[in-house]
């Protein structure tokens, strides 16, 4: 299922920017993806890497080789690979992560566990991705409110 959240609307119809819904399956397969990268190839190979299933551990490695062909076609050299978080901690719904406490915290949040379990992977992956240190955070608190977290 495509997912596209509020904040990514002013890119998404170009694919401009690489949307969260790529960024966690790339986390999940562990290859990183450049922008530079992203930017060469084609809406529909953008949207085929939007569109690909990336949760079993077949799709997984399907996703992986697509996009490690891809990336060598598009630049010659293979894509770096990155370890993969054996168990993510956006997976984990019973377990809010601390850093992410922290962080809703700056903006006079708590997230409660009811509601942590409440959102989707891909929701808990965009609150983290979006809440790390040395991020650039604009969007931590839209998206707060997107989630009705606030």
């Amino acid at each position: 299922m495509t997912e596209y959240f509020n904040f990514e609307a002013d890119f998404v119809d170009a694919l401009r920017c690489i949307p969260m819904q790529v960024r966690c399956k790339l986390d999940t397969c562990g290859i990183k993806l450049k922008l530079s990268d992203w930017h060469q190839m084609t809406i529909l190979q953008r949207t085929t890497l939007v569109e690909l299933p990336c949760s079993t551990a077949t799709e997984i490695q399907f996703y992986q080789e697509h996009l490690q062909k891809l990336i060598l076609e598009l630049t010659g050299k293979p894509a770096t690979k990155l370890p993969i978080e054996p168990h993510p901690p956006w997976m984990d719904s019973a377990t809010v992560p601390p850093s992410l406490q922290e962080k809703a915290q700056e903006i006079g949040v708590t997230i409660t566990l009811q509601n942590w379990e409440k959102l989707t992977p891909l929701r808990r992956f965009a609150l983290l991705k979006l809440s790390r240190p040395g991020h650039e955070n604009k969007n931590f608190p839209t998206v707060m409110a997107e989630f009705n977290l606030i």
